[in-house]
Formats: structure tokens, sequence, C-alpha cells
């Protein structure tokens, strides 16, 4: 019998930010536990860093305020980091003066930050991974290199002797 463990998620909305430049920011805190994710973040020189530790913070005090206020029994420095992406948002249009009285049109573009953060199930209800069928497969692996490289061997051949170049006289 396995419970759902609760999930605690914000949302910045609207971010003057590229969706493309926060998922470079967002894939270094995905799957590790807050303490951890909030470290990272601190030290990422990205200029959208500040903001993810924002929502990230905001994350976290979801998870306690709702945790209090239902009665829930969650451990805040269990907590880790479910879900973390950067949708797209809506585009602005915009127009850039070009050469020749014409005008470039470009986008700025708008992202919407969502994290969730979960509480890790307890050690005694991990399932641990059988590591007998992986490493079964790796023998096998290293066999049939071993067979390819072998063929590859015989195929070589021998670089033919190049005969001594003619001496040229010049009287």
């Amino acid at each position: 019998m396995q419970l759902d463990t609760r999930e605690f998620r914000a949302e910045a909305r609207f971010q003057r930010v590229s969706p493309q430049k926060a998922r470079l920011v967002l894939e270094l805190i995905k799957g590790r536990g807050v303490e951890e994710a909030l470290h990272t973040v601190a030290f990422t020189k990205k200029s959208v860093a500040p903001l993810v530790e924002k929502v990230l913070r905001s994350a976290i005090q979801n998870a306690n305020y709702l945790s209090q206020e239902q009665g829930l029994d969650v451990d805040v420095d269990n907590l880790y980091v479910k879900q973390a992406v950067a949708n797209d948002g809506p585009r602005m249009k915009r127009i850039r003066p070009a050469p020749m009285g014409r005008a470039y049109r470009y986008q700025r573009r708008l992202a919407h930050i969502v994290i969730s953060v979960a509480e890790r199930a307890q050690a005694g209800d991990l399932v641990e991974r059988v590591e007998g069928d992986s490493a079964a497969a790796k023998p096998a692996k290293k066999a049939a290199a071993k067979k390819t490289a072998a063929k590859k061997a015989p195929a070589k051949k021998t670089a033919a002797k190049k005969a001594p170049a003619k001496k040229s006289a010049k009287k």
C-alpha cells in the first residue's frame, strides 16, 4: 500500500526572461534536495537565478504553510524539487529601426516558471533496483566488443615498403 506524497508548488508568471534561458537554471535543480537546490541557485551566475531562487523559496513556504493549515506531517528538510519547468508566456511584439526607413520586427519572450516540491519517500518504503540484470548486460557488451575487435585485427594490411628514391646525377 503506497501513500501519495503531497506536492507543493509555486509559480512566477509573465516573467521577462526567455523560457530557454530559464530552463538552463531549472535543469540544475531538478531532482535535488531543497537545501542543495537553494545553494546551487545562489551560486549560479545566470541573471534568472535570483528569480528561480525566489520561486523555490515560495514553494518551500507553501509546503510549510499548507502542512500547518491542513495538519499534515511534512518534514521541510526532506523536500526535493520534483518538477521545475519554464513554459512559454505571451510574446511582446516590438519594432526596431532598420536601414533605409525600414523596420525589423522582433519578439520579447515571457516565461511562466513553475516549481513543485514534494517529500521524499521514507528509506524503508523505497524499492531497491536489482543490479543483476544490468551487471549481466555489461559483460555481454564487452564480449561483443572483443569479437568485433578480433574481426577487425586481421583485416589490417601491412604497408608496402617504398622503393628507394633514384639518385639524380647532375653533371
